[in-house]
């Protein structure tokens, strides 16, 4: 854990930065599981759909966390060369790769959405800020890779009379990983989206299926969500 001087915040509490999926899923109730007052944070701000925020509002409410979803789509344009967050441009198939997904990567996502959530934490007196940046992403997303993370916390540090300690408890370790801490939990993943389309079935054909998938297969367990095809089947 990352964690500058915190005087002035209340050290019991912090902001979970909360898309609905697996890695935020887990990431919110590994705080939860600390002891923590869980502030969870959603953002709109543009993406291909709004299946992952909906089930966000949907588990928030059933644990009674308090839950902000903070709508940014004013942005949009300046965000809209990606595959997340442009419908025209072609979603890519097939396993995480630099030459495969590049299509997928939002510029500035991260430092975007980590600093609203640094201002938020700041403006409760939280002392810390968690998100679920993971080693399965290093190859593609830089703000998930170790030096933005500690050059982020770095920022949190000093951006503010109360200094912020950035939280990113799954840095160094896999969606396997993520995925058996969760589980180890007693976690239920049904209640998280991880697909990139936002259709009633998951598609099992996009990156974010294929990882998911993996995951789950690496534990030796089913996943509970449903799809329109496995990437077993995806792969022949």
């Amino acid at each position: 854990m990352l964690s500058p001087s915190t005087s002035g915040a209340n050290a019991l509490s912090t902001v979970v930065i909360y898309s609905g999926g697996m890695d935020s899923y887990t990431v919110l109730h590994r705080a939860i599981k600390e002891g923590l007052e869980v502030h969870a944070l959603s953002f709109d701000y543009g993406q291909r759909h709004s299946k992952e925020l909906n089930v966000a509002k949907a588990v928030c409410k059933q644990h009674n966390i308090p839950h902000q979803i903070v709508d940014i789509r004013a942005i949009q344009g300046l965000i809209d060369n990606s595959a997340l967050t442009n419908s025209d441009v072609s979603m890519p198939e097939g396993n995480y790769a630099a030459d495969n997904l590049h299509t997928t990567v939002v510029p500035n996502r991260n430092m975007i959405l980590l600093s609203l959530a640094i201002a938020k934490a700041v403006n409760i007196g939280a002392a810390r800020v968690d998100y679920g940046a993971h080693g399965g992403d290093h190859i593609l997303y830089p703000d998930c890779r170790p030096e933005f993370v500690h050059a982020m916390n770095h920022v949190a540090g000093i951006a503010n009379f109360d200094p912020i300690s950035l939280h990113a408890p799954y840095l160094e370790l896999s969606k396997a990983d993520i995925l058996r801490d969760g589980l180890a939990m007693g976690l239920d993943y049904r209640d998280t989206w991880t697909c990139y389309e936002g259709r009633d079935l998951a598609c099992g054909k996009c990156g974010s299926c294929h990882e998911r998938l993996a995951a789950f297969a690496a534990n030796n367990v089913a996943d509970p969500l449903a799809y329109e095809i496995t990437s077993a089947q995806a792969n022949h």
